[in-house]
C-alpha cells in the first residue's frame, strides 16, 4: 500500500499543475487582450445576436448587433470566366434578409452559431463565425459604448454533390 501513496503522488502533483493551468487560462482571455470580461463578453454577444438574428428572424438581435454603416462583402466567381468580383451587402438589405425569416428554414439541429473571438486591440475585435451554410469574419466596434459589427467578410461553405 505505502508503494501506491509514493507513486501516486507525481500523478496527483501533474493533475494539480494541470488543474491550476486550465484555471489560469480560462481566465487569461480577457487579460490577455487587455479588456474587461464585460467587454469579452459584450463581443461575444454581439457575435452571437448576430447568428441568432439570421434563425429567428429577429430584427431586433440584428439592428443590435450591427452598425447601420455595415459593410457585408463577399468574393464571388463568375461561373463562365472564373473572375472573381466583390458583392457588396449593407446593413440595410442585411436587415431586410434576416425580416424575411428565410433563416428560419433552417432546421434547429443545423443551425450552427459558433463564435471565436480572433483578436481584441483597444475598441477593435475580429470575431469569426461559423453557420450552417457559411463563415463570417467580422471586425466589432465599440462605439459609444456599445460593441457593433462594423465589416462583414463572409464566404459560403462548398455545398455537397447532389446524388
Amino acid at each position: 500500500m505505502r508503494a501506491f501513496r509514493i507513486s501516486s503522488l507525481p500523478a496527483c502533483l501533474l493533475l494539480l499543475a494541470a488543474t491550476v493551468a486550465a484555471q489560469g487560462e480560462a481566465k487569461s482571455e480577457a487579460q490577455k487582450w487587455n479588456i474587461s470580461e464585460a467587454d469579452l463578453a459584450a463581443i461575444k454577444q454581439t457575435a452571437t445576436d448576430y447568428c441568432e438574428s439570421w434563425y429567428e428572424g429577429s430584427t431586433e438581435k440584428i439592428e443590435r448587433a450591427v452598425h447601420p454603416d455595415l459593410a457585408k462583402r463577399i468574393v464571388r466567381a463568375d461561373p463562365q470566366s472564373k473572375n472573381g468580383r466583390l458583392d457588396h451587402m449593407g446593413a440595410m438589405r442585411l436587415f431586410q434578409g434576416v425580416r424575411s425569416g428565410y433563416g428560419k428554414n433552417t432546421p434547429k439541429e443545423k443551425q450552427l452559431k459558433e463564435v471565436i473571438v480572433l483578436d481584441v486591440f483597444g475598441n477593435t475585435a475580429s470575431v469569426k463565425a461559423v453557420m450552417s451554410d457559411w463563415i463570417d469574419y467580422m471586425h466589432i466596434a465599440k462605439i459609444n459604448g456599445r460593441w457593433v459589427i462594423v465589416n462583414v467578410l463572409w464566404e459560403m461553405k462548398p455545398q455537397p454533390p447532389q446524388q
